[in-house]
């Protein structure tokens, strides 16, 4: 019998044992996350900061403008002198060529057998005149060459050194230094526009997420706001039940609408957790960071000059910009559709001293005087009108661009008169919702204290309880169309009017890295 005893003392103590450190086991590892949990106070600031700098879009065209500005080094590079050295080591020639021979007055097949090697030095510079390249070229430049010719047994060796100036000039064709060079220009103001609406629409849609959080967290202090009215009611309910036992189905009227609210008031909360949870992928942040949002409307009214919003909205706005330098890169292509095909010239004038000598240490003793001058043109005479046809389409494509900056034009002076519409329209509602609040809040204070005193019913009570959420949420809805509004209004004009900034600058960006 006290074996037995004994036995089960031991089992109930290894059993409490047991318990004891799987309990303390799950509450170590219940109170130690995998990862550390931060609380964001996010803010609408906070959040474009956080966006922009996790965006993979931000820094692949953040890359598109480094290149574009390394193309651009490279055509201003491609303006100043370039050295280089043209070699054949060696060149060797066994063929058979037809030459004509003037002493026969026939062509004769001559066997050529040579070994050449050669070097060309130059330094060549584009012609600048006043900072207008010319499409011109002028280069020193020094030739040397070695040649020796087989005849059946012997053979014959021979030195030449050349050194020359050289000019060269394209005539009546486009100016192709010039145009690189315009065209890189463009292409890096493209990249720096493309960035920076790259960076708008991040803004644009941080805004709005934060702005969808931000009316989730408000929607559940409006909840809350009326489950404490609720419990107030509650316990007046209660109050009076207890003092007349007539009253005690307004008890139960009062618990079923508290029930119903917060249920309401979780699945709001919910909601919030949702869109928090899908909004932290875009920011950086981990699943076990949480997300706070204060809650409280700053409703302070603006006015806006629609003249202003418009010169702004054509003036800030990359889009229009963006057509304008397709325009302009379309005038440069009907230059260069002119310049196909048509009349040209090229000159080329050299000037300088040569020497040939079988003896290489020979070839500075008595150099001579050498020069050319050569002329070379280009004249079409039928071609069945493709120069004419190519140039007409040119000319369609920069006549469509010119239609799209119109429409574009337009449609900006449209849509930003529409969109200041609206958020006069949601202001002015804001504005009066709020007033509304205020006596909604003050018609629910009186309620509760007339309820407690029994001048009115429970159900009077909770018409006026429901007035006031239902006011809040008006007020809410009418404020968050007035941030839509607003915030449609900085998309199309790239301007924040609360702050009197543009956008860009209201954020700190750049659009240039070390800018």
């Amino acid at each position: 019998m006290n074996l037995t005893s004994n036995r089960s003392t031991c089992w109930l103590c290894r059993n409490i044992a047991t318990r004891a450190a799987l309990f303390l086991t799950l509450t170590t590892l219940s109170t130690t996350p995998i990862t550390a949990q931060r609380v964001v106070d996010l803010t609408l600031e906070r959040a474009v900061e956080m966006a922009m700098d996790d965006s993979y879009q931000v820094r692949r065209v953040r890359l598109e403008v480094e290149r574009t500005e390394k193309l651009l080094q490279a055509e201003l590079a491609g303006l100043k002198s370039q050295v280089y050295m043209n070699f054949a080591l060696p060149e060797f020639e066994q063929i058979s060529q037809e030459y004509y021979n003037f002493d026969t007055g026939r062509n004769e097949i001559v066997d050529e057998n040579s070994r050449r090697w050669q070097m060309e030095f130059s330094i060549e510079q584009p012609v600048i005149l006043f900072g207008y390249p010319t499409n011109g070229y002028l280069s020193l430049n020094n030739r040397v060459y070695r040649y020796r010719q087989f005849q059946e047994e012997d053979s014959e060796l021979n030195y030449y050194n050349r050194y020359f100036v050289a000019y060269q000039q394209s005539l009546f064709q486009p100016n192709e230094l010039k145009n690189d060079l315009e065209e890189a220009e463009l292409d890096l103001m493209k990249a720096e526009l493309d960035f920076q609406d790259d960076a708008i629409e991040i803004i644009y849609n941080t805004a709005r997420n934060y702005n969808e959080l931000f009316e989730l967290s408000r929607e559940a202090v409006i909840l809350q706001r009326f489950v404490d009215n609720l419990e107030d009611a509650l316990a007046a309910a209660n109050m009076r039940a207890a003092a007349d036992s007539s009253s005690a189905i307004e008890v139960s009227q009062a618990q079923v609408a508290l029930s119903n609210a917060r249920s309401t008031l979780q699945q709001a909360r919910s909601d919030f957790r949702l869109e928090a949870a899908r909004l932290k992928p875009d920011l950086g942040l981990s699943v076990a960071d949480s997300i706070v949002i204060d809650p409280t409307i700053a409703l302070n009214p603006i006015e806006i000059d629609s003249v202003r919003a418009i010169e702004l909205g054509m003036t800030l706005r990359p889009q229009l910009r963006q057509l304008e330098i397709r325009r302009r890169e379309n005038e440069i292509d009907l230059e260069n559709v002119r310049g196909r095909n048509s009349f040209r010239m090229d000159l080329e004038i050299t000037y300088g001293r040569e020497m040939e000598d079988p003896q290489f240490s020979q070839l500075m003793d008595d150099p001579r005087n050498s020069y050319t001058v050569g002329v070379r043109g280009y004249l079409p005479i039928w071609d069945w009108g493709e120069r004419e046809a190519r140039l007409e389409a040119q000319k369609l494509v920069i006549q469509g661009t010119e239609l799209s900056i119109a429409q574009e034009r337009e449609e900006i002076e449209i849509s930003i008169n529409n969109t200041l519409a609206n958020l006069d329209e949601y202001q002015r509602r804001a504005l009066n919702m709020r007033q509304n609040l205020d006596l909604a809040e003050r018609v629910s204070r009186q309620s509760l204290a007339q309820y407690r005193g029994g001048a009115i019913s429970i159900q009077d009570l909770m018409r006026a309880l429901e007035q006031q959420m239902e006011t809040g949420q008006n007020f809410l809805e009418a404020y968050m169309g007035y941030r839509r509004a607003l915030l449609d209004l900085q998309g199309m004009t790239y301007y924040n009017f609360e702050y009197g900034v543009p956008v860009l600058e209201r954020y700190g960006i750049q659009p240039v890295e070390d800018n």
